[in-house]
C-alpha cells in the first residue's frame, strides 16, 4: 500500500529522507462536471490512484516514495457556465504548486513530482511553471498531455474524445468510485476536444458538450481503466526516475 505523507508522523518523514533519494508524488487535479454520470473530483481522483499505484511502483523498485495531499483545484475556463465548476487563476494555482515543491523539497525529498490529469491547456502550462527555475532533477510533471505521453493511451484519448468518456469513465471504474445512473443510457458524442480548442472553441457550450462529455462512457470497463492506469504509472515512474538521475552526483 502507498505510504501517503498525511497519514504519517514528522519522525516517520524524518526517517524516510534521511535513508537516501526520497520521492514526493503530488497529485493535481480540478473540480468541474464531468457529465452527467461522473462526480466533479475525477480528475483528481484519476491523479490520486495514479500516484499510489506510481508509488506502490516506485517501492518496489527501492525507490522510496510517498503520496502528499492532493490539489482539487486548478484553471476550468472550459467548463464556465455549468454548476459545480470552481477554478482558481493561473498564477494562483502555479504560485501554490510552486510553495509545495519547495517546501518538500526543504524537508530533505530529493525530487517532487506533480501528477496532473486535468487536461486543460492553460492549466497545463500552470502547473509546468511552478518548476521552473528549479534545480535540474529537483522537479517534474507527470501528465498524458505530452505526446510523449498521450501515444501510449487509448485511441479515444489520441482522437480527443476523452472528457468524461470511455477514457475517464473506466479510470474511474478501475479506482473504485461511483458512476451515477446507468452508462447504457449517454449515447456516443463524437467532438474532439483537441480539435475544439485549436479551432479557438474557449468553452465546453462552444464545443457543443451540452452535457459536459464527449467520447463514449457507455463503452467504459474497471479491466480497460486497470490497463490504462499501468500506462499512466509507466509515465509517473519514467518522469521520476529521469529525474533523480539528473539529481545524483557524477
Amino acid at each position: 500500500m502507498a505510504r501517503h505523507l498525511a497519514d504519517l508522523t514528522y519522525e516517520e518523514v524524518a526517517e524516510i529522507v534521511s535513508a537516501g533519494p526520497s520521492v514526493a508524488i503530488v497529485p493535481v487535479g480540478s473540480v468541474e462536471p464531468h457529465g452527467p454520470h461522473l462526480p466533479l473530483h475525477t480528475d483528481t481522483t484519476i491523479s490520486e490512484a495514479c500516484a499510489a499505484r506510481a508509488a506502490d511502483a516506485l517501492e518496489g523498485a527501492g525507490v522510496r516514495a510517498v503520496v502528499a495531499p492532493s490539489v482539487p483545484y486548478g484553471v476550468t475556463e472550459y467548463a464556465r457556465g455549468f454548476s459545480g465548476a470552481i477554478g482558481v487563476p493561473a498564477a494562483a494555482l502555479t504560485a501554490m504548486l510552486r510553495a509545495i515543491a519547495e517546501r518538500l523539497l526543504d524537508c530533505g525529498f530529493t525530487h517532487v513530482c506533480f501528477v496532473n490529469n486535468h487536461l486543460e491547456p492553460a492549466h497545463d502550462v500552470a502547473v509546468r511553471a511552478a518548476i521552473d527555475g528549479l534545480p535540474e532533477g529537483a522537479a517534474s510533471v507527470a501528465c498524458p498531455l505530452t505526446r510523449r505521453w498521450g501515444r501510449t493511451l487509448s485511441d479515444e484519448f489520441k482522437r480527443g474524445e476523452c472528457h468524461a468518456g470511455r477514457y475517464e469513465t473506466s479510470l474511474v471504474l478501475a479506482a473504485g468510485k461511483r458512476v451515477k445512473g446507468t452508462l447504457g443510457d449517454l449515447p456516443k458524442i463524437g467532438l474532439s476536444l483537441s480539435e475544439a480548442i485549436k479551432a479557438g472553441k474557449a468553452t465546453f457550450a462552444e464545443i457543443g458538450m451540452d452535457r459536459a462529455y464527449t467520447g463514449a462512457p457507455a463503452e467504459a470497463t474497471s479491466e480497460e481503466g486497470d490497463e490504462l492506469y499501468a500506462r499512466l504509472v509507466t509515465m509517473v515512474v519514467t518522469e521520476v526516475t529521469e529525474g533523480l538521475a539528473k539529481r545524483r552526483p557524477a
